[in-house]
């Protein structure tokens, strides 16, 4: 089992850039693949981006590619949504999870969340 700890959300202009980190409990982390989803309020969860426990490959949704990064550090527990270029539509709550399988962008194939990190983006 594994715990999950966000943070680094909050207030940011349109254009400004925020660093969300996801901090894991457990020595077990490397076995997981991990991924980002955001919340927006009336709005199902939807997925960002997800890295592969032992490849580091990447995936992305469409409307943050090229614009966000995610990237983990094993020795350290901890994974991390770097978020450039950031727009209003960004606004959500942000959640990091974790899953024992290779990467998925379903909310569902997800096993472990965190309690989320308020992100929001003025115009």
């Amino acid at each position: 089992q594994v715990q999950l700890a966000e943070s680094g959300g909050g207030l940011v202009q349109a254009g400004g850039s925020l660093r969300l980190s996801c901090a894991a409990s457990g020595r077990t982390f490397s076995s997981y693949t991990m991924g980002w989803f955001r919340q927006a309020p009336g709005k199902e969860r939807e997925f960002v981006a997800a890295i592969r426990r032992n490849t580091f490959s990447t995936y992305y949704a469409d409307s943050v590619k090229g614009r966000f990064t995610i990237s983990r550090d094993n020795t350290k527990n901890t994974v991390y949504l770097q978020m450039n270029s950031l727009k209003s539509e960004d606004t959500a709550v942000y959640y990091c999870a974790a899953r024992s399988g290779s990467l998925y962008d379903t909310p569902g194939a997800y096993d472990y969340w965190g309690q989320g990190t308020q992100v929001t983006v003025s115009s």
